[in-house]
């Protein structure tokens, strides 16, 4: 990976003083929160395995977080866990976990600050499909539950005006689209299983991770093509698909336009049956005029990606070699990386941006 000069580091972190950069680590239970000028590592928060996806909440100044699983991860755990765990980032204490009970398989996360509203995507079960669950961030307590018509919905996010959201699924062949409103599925989107997602500025498009990572199982021949599918809100169907050379698992859509994908990439090794993790590749794009800006090679197994509130820079959870890389987006070089790993432990994972207090 490519570094930055000082000058060039100096001037991507002028005005953070007091920025936080959170990050879960997944196998060792816990979330780290680094100084976001220097990297230093201010501290650590416990919290039940296995943790997942954060979510910052700057009206509660409340940091969520999931913890799907007892151990393991999607389609090969050891029991899903019920709990989203409420955490004040300033003090880095428990707030409280919340029991989503009988919901389980909690994952994915998106906020309506303006209706004190948190979606939490939960996995089905026997006698119900998945769905999402609505907390109120006041009250902290679950207020409704919308189902997706979909065993594992794994990924949410919703629109800028908070009336629609989208949960992509990795085995079902199709994204949800849902009112949040009224509380119901509105459209499947045909896509061949989906990861991570975002949603653009102006709510018209919607830019979908496909196909599901568990194509890499699949022959050669027989993958889906890989790249980010193109959703039109208004007509709820795919109209392009940005290519990647390799599975996409996370998307990100910066403050200023610029949408950024995390590339797993793999090769082959007779000991595993997937292959073994290869240094993976964060590929921006322009969100407008969908023109590929760039890429730089990151660490092993980039599974989530976000950004500063100015778009300058992104960050980059690899979970197999559990750090988090810092890219300057205007330049597209590397300012350092974060080793997350915690008694040896692998699973960097969830990432959020912590603003300092007002």
């Amino acid at each position: 990976m490519q570094f930055s000069h000082p000058s060039s580091q100096e001037s991507a972190r002028a005005g953070r003083d007091g920025d936080v950069l959170a990050v879960v680590s997944q196998s060792g239970a816990t979330v780290s929160f680094f100084d976001a000028v220097s990297d230093r590592l201010l501290g650590t928060t416990d919290v039940p395995a296995e943790p997942h996806e954060l979510c910052f909440d700057p009206t509660q100044r409340l940091l969520w977080c999931t913890t799907a699983y007892r151990s393991g991860y999607y389609h090969a755990n050891g029991g899903r866990r019920t709990e989203v765990t409420a955490i004040d980032p300033d003090t880095r204490r428990v707030v409280e976990v919340v029991d989503l009970a009988p919901e389980h398989g909690p994952h994915g996360l998106a906020l309506d600050p303006a209706r004190s509203r948190l979606y939490v995507s939960v996995e089905g079960a026997a006698d119900r499909p998945g769905g999402v669950v609505v907390l109120d961030t006041v009250t902290r307590r679950p207020v409704g539950r919308i189902d997706t018509d979909a065993p594992g919905p794994h990924w949410f996010a919703i629109d800028p005006t908070g009336r629609t959201g989208y949960a992509t699924n990795k085995e079902a062949p199709f994204v949800s689209v849902v009112d949040l409103e009224r509380g119901a599925l509105t459209a499947r989107v045909e896509v061949p299983g989906s990861e991570g997602l975002a949603v653009s500025g102006d709510g018209r498009h919607v830019f979908v991770a496909a196909p599901y990572a568990g194509a890499f199982a699949a022959p050669a021949g027989e993958r889906p093509a890989a790249g980010i599918r193109v959703i039109e809100a208004l007509s709820a169907s795919v109209v392009d698909t940005l290519p990647t050379e390799h599975v996409v698992l996370p998307v990100h859509l910066t403050s200023t336009g610029r949408l950024l994908a995390g590339e797993i990439r793999m090769v082959s090794d007779p000991v595993y049956r997937l292959g073994r993790h290869a240094p993976g590749r964060l590929t921006v794009f322009s969100a407008d005029s969908r023109r590929r800006l760039g890429e730089l090679e990151v660490g092993l197994g980039p599974l989530t990606v976000t950004s500063s509130p100015d778009g300058r820079l992104a960050y980059v959870a690899c979970v197999a070699s559990s750090t988090v890389d810092i890219v300057d987006l205007e330049t597209l070089r590397g300012l350092g990386r974060l080793d997350v790993a915690k008694g040896g432990e692998p699973g960097a994972h969830g990432l959020a941006y912590v603003p300092r207090p007002a």
